[in-house]
């Protein structure tokens, strides 16, 4: 194996254009890619030093495949695929649904050809790791692909993990944990922090992570993200569900919640029609834990976290606009949430920092506590890194190094030290301000969604930001607007 890590992505990286000229996307090359690394990395397993017994069929082995060519290599990676996908554990979820996105045998088999020529095993998790995420990321670019919408920008994921600070020995959750980014970061953060001893390496390996992500494909993904991480095993149980995380509350409470929950306010599911149309349906889940009863999947997602949680647990959360805002349902959930928990910090997100357009969203951060009388919330932290903010995905990405400032500000090691920067007479440009419980509740609706800086670019014309971030504001509300006007057709051609 080449010791040259640049060396063996750029191999990999290789077969993404001659592929995408065949019509082999990044997301197509991705599984592809993920099956064939599973059954390598297995065949790795079962020769020495590691000699282990696996659950795969010796007919359907990695070797079975590295012998044939041709229309006989096509049609012998077809029934690997159709039956592999009928095992249990992890090699069953791996292969749920897969099929050969490579019709073209030659190609196929040199990316066969790619990966039986190393050794992955010996590689460092960093390596097979970063290989692996930078297809997620490339993958996330494609907006034909759509699958932006599983992936959260690794710096802002790495900021929230390091306001947390999980610890080891720590259970952590995420009931809409796209390709496991969440996982990845907290997992980096430990190991980094920590010395473990072999039950602890043991935990962190197997009884850590849980999550649910409801799209196969995306499913796949995480699994095999996090296998390639070092976490779980290649016979383990699996621990991403299949199930919708709304549909019922978790029979176990976690330590910590990290997430992003998918963007849209309505939850729905889509069916055929009498006339062979597709049509879609609000689902409303009728919940006993929860304190309102709502389509808002948004706001479903904060109170099904909140449940989620044991009575020490901690949560960070991506939210849009709206759960901060949002009268009925949604102020009675705000409520309860400044009465039950202490939501202590809002980090207020700029546009252009996702790959779904349009989006204004929020991190809430907040602490789970035992019943009371009176309200855990005291106080509300707002950093807003939105006023005057500007980002582009391409361009002008967010860094890790945009967010320093708010990680200083929350002080991870003692956040019931903090300090405001904002001062109306010595520094009203500050972006770190405090609201009491009493301020937060007297405001209409119990509105969280809280700013005091002046927006320059209304006010200086100037200093207008430039051109091709203005279109990408335009283009962000345009594509906002369309998804309202979509809802509001959905729900009137309901009623015809």
């Amino acid at each position: 194996m080449s010791n040259n890590t640049s060396s063996i992505v750029s191999k990999v990286w290789s077969f993404c254009n001659p592929l995408r000229d065949v019509g082999v996307g990044y997301g197509d090359y991705l599984e592809q890619l993920t099956y064939l690394l599973f059954l390598k990395m297995a065949d790795e397993y079962s020769k020495p030093p590691y000699n282990r017994t696996l659950i795969i069929p010796k007919e359907y082995n990695w070797e079975s495949l590295t012998n044939k060519k041709g229309a006989e290599l096509e049609l012998h990676y077809a029934t690997l695929l159709r039956e592999l996908s009928t095992q249990k554990g992890l090699l069953g979820q791996i292969f749920t649904k897969s099929q050969n996105k490579i019709q073209d045998p030659a190609m196929l088999a040199k990316v066969i050809d790619m990966i039986d020529s190393e050794q992955w095993l010996v590689m460092g998790a960093d390596v097979k790791g970063d290989i692996y995420e930078g297809l997620l990321e490339k993958n996330a670019e494609d907006v034909k692909s759509g699958a932006g919408q599983y992936f959260t920008p690794r710096s802002l994921i790495r900021t929230m993990v390091e306001c947390v600070q999980p610890q080891p020995m720590k259970t952590i959750a995420d009931p809409a944990c796209g390709t496991g980014g969440f996982f990845l970061a907290a997992y980096d953060y430990l190991v980094a922090n920590n010395k473990f001893d072999k039950d602890q390496n043991k935990f962190l390996k197997h009884s850590t992570f849980f999550g649910n992500e409801i799209v196969a494909g995306t499913r796949r993904l995480a699994l095999m993200n996090l296998f390639l991480h070092n976490i779980g095993d290649i016979d383990s149980d699996n621990f991403i569900s299949p199930a919708d995380a709304l549909i019922a509350a978790t029979p176990i409470t976690y330590d910590y919640i990290l997430a992003n929950p998918p963007f849209g306010k309505k939850s729905s599911q889509t069916f055929t029609n009498e006339e062979g149309e597709l049509e879609k349906d609000d689902l409303t889940y009728n919940r006993q834990d929860f304190w309102a009863t709502t389509s808002n999947k948004q706001l479903n997602f904060v109170q099904h976290i909140r449940t989620m949680l044991k009575t020490t647990g901690i949560a960070a959360v991506v939210v849009p606009d709206n759960v901060l805002f949002e009268g009925g349902a949604g102020e009675t959930i705000r409520k309860k949430m400044l009465e039950t928990t202490d939501l202590h910090t809002i980090l207020r997100l700029p546009t252009g920092v996702f790959y779904a357009q349009g989006v204004k969203a929020n991190v809430i951060f907040f602490d789970n506590k035992p019943a009371s009388k009176d309200p855990w919330t005291k106080e509300i932290w707002v950093y807003d890194y939105r006023t005057n903010i500007h980002h582009t995905l391409k361009k002008n990405p967010l860094k890790l190094n945009d967010l320093k400032d708010f990680i200083n500000c929350y002080n991870p090691s003692n956040r019931h030290n903090r300090k405001e920067t904002f001062n109306a007479e010595t520094n009203p440009e500050g972006r770190w301000r405090k609201f009491t419980y009493e301020e937060i509740v007297t405001r209409d609706k119990t509105s969280l969604d809280i700013t005091w800086l002046k927006d320059k670019s209304l006010a200086d014309l100037d200093n207008l930001p430039d051109p091709d971030v203005l279109a990408a504001d335009i283009i962000e509300n345009l594509e906002s607007g369309l998804v309202s006007f979509r809802e509001i057709m959905i729900k009137l051609n309901s009623k015809d």
